[in-house]
C-alpha cells in the first residue's frame, strides 16, 4: 500500500512563508514525477508545481518566482517552499506522485495525499 503524508500547512500573514513536505511510503519500485496541487473553496483542483526524477521543475504562472519545489530521492520526499504568500494562495494543498510499483512494468500509478490546509490572512 502506497501512502503520501503531507505536513507544514497553517495560517500565515500575507507576505509570509510556509514550507510543505510530503513523505511517500510503501512498496514502490521508482517514483517519476512528484508534484503539488491545490484546491480553494468552491474551485477546481489546480496544478501548482512539479519536479521530475531528474530534478527538472515546472510551475504554474500564478506561483512562478514565489514557490520552489524540491525532492529528496533517497528519502522519497517532496517539499514546496512558498514565499511571498498571498490571500489567493489559500487552499488545501495536495501532494501527488507518479510511481512504478515493479520493475519492467511500464504502467505508472498516481497517488494523492490527504491534503494540508494553507490559509493566508491578516
Amino acid at each position: 500500500q502506497v501512502q503520501l503524508v503531507e505536513s507544514g500547512g497553517g495560517l500565515v500573514q500575507p507576505g509570509g512563508s510556509l514550507r510543505l513536505s510530503c513523505v511517500v511510503s510503501g512498496s514502490i519500485f521508482s517514483i517519476n514525477t512528484m508534484g503539488w496541487y491545490r484546491q480553494a473553496p468552491g474551485k477546481e483542483r489546480e496544478w501548482v508545481a512539479a519536479i521530475s526524477s531528474a530534478g527538472i521543475t515546472r510551475y504554474a504562472d500564478s506561483v512562478k518566482g514565489r514557490f520552489t519545489i524540491s525532492r529528496d530521492n533517497a528519502k522519497n520526499t517532496v517539499d514546496l517552499q512558498m514565499n511571498s504568500l498571498k490571500p489567493e494562495d489559500t487552499a488545501v494543498y495536495y501532494c501527488n506522485v507518479a510511481a512504478k510499483l515493479v520493475p519492467l512494468d511500464p504502467v505508472e500509478y498516481y497517488y494523492w495525499g490527504q491534503g494540508t490546509q494553507v490559509t493566508v490572512s491578516s
